[in-house]
């Protein structure tokens, strides 16, 4: 960089720093941490200053370099995070335990819900899996409210039917897990 150009940079960081900052501090949530950020970009801003192909812009690279450089942050300290606890396990939870039948239970209940017809497989995914009120699926799907009931009622035998095909270990498991599709 030459001394006109480090001229026009310090300029332009005299003139925007204080813009940039409230950007930083807004990324980040902390004051400290946004000074950082800022002089992490500009540092970078710095270095390319002099291959910067539109120096009416200068704001917009900065910017940008913050948002890269909070993404690069972030990414950095979420890498290897670790979790404390009073004790270590010496076994798996028992959760994963059973992992397997769990897989198999949703494999079974996608497998039951594809079968239903498309209003009935509608009102089941909003239902139950959206977590809306019968007023708005009824708006949604532009029927009655006492239709979204009825179709309930027929999705509802139709997958208990289903599950109770495919086996007791979909059935209890299913019921036992508390999500309430079958139940």
């Amino acid at each position: 960089m030459n001394a006109d150009e480090e001229r026009q940079f310090r300029e332009f960081v005299a003139a925007r720093s204080r813009s940039l900052l409230h950007t930083a501090y807004l990324l980040t949530g902390d004051w400290e941490q946004g000074r950082d950020l800022l002089q992490t970009a500009l540092a970078s801003t710095a270095r390319r200053w002099s291959r910067l192909r539109d120096r009416e812009q200068p704001e917009l690279y900065v910017r940008r370099a913050i948002y890269h450089a909070q993404v690069d942050r972030f990414r950095l300290l979420s890498w290897g995070r670790e979790t404390v606890t009073d004790t270590l396990p010496d076994q798996p939870s028992a959760q994963g335990a059973h992992w397997a039948d769990t897989v198999v239970q949703r494999q079974d209940i996608m497998a039951a819900l594809r079968r239903l017809p498309k209003r009935q497989r509608a009102v089941i995914v909003l239902r139950y899996f959206e977590d809306r009120p019968d007023t708005e699926i009824a708006s949604i799907l532009g029927v009655a409210q006492g239709t979204v009931r009825s179709q309930t009622h027929k999705a509802l035998t139709s997958l208990r039917a289903a599950l109770g095909e495919a086996g007791p270990s979909a059935a209890s498991s299913s019921t036992a897990s508390g999500r309430g599709v079958i139940a």
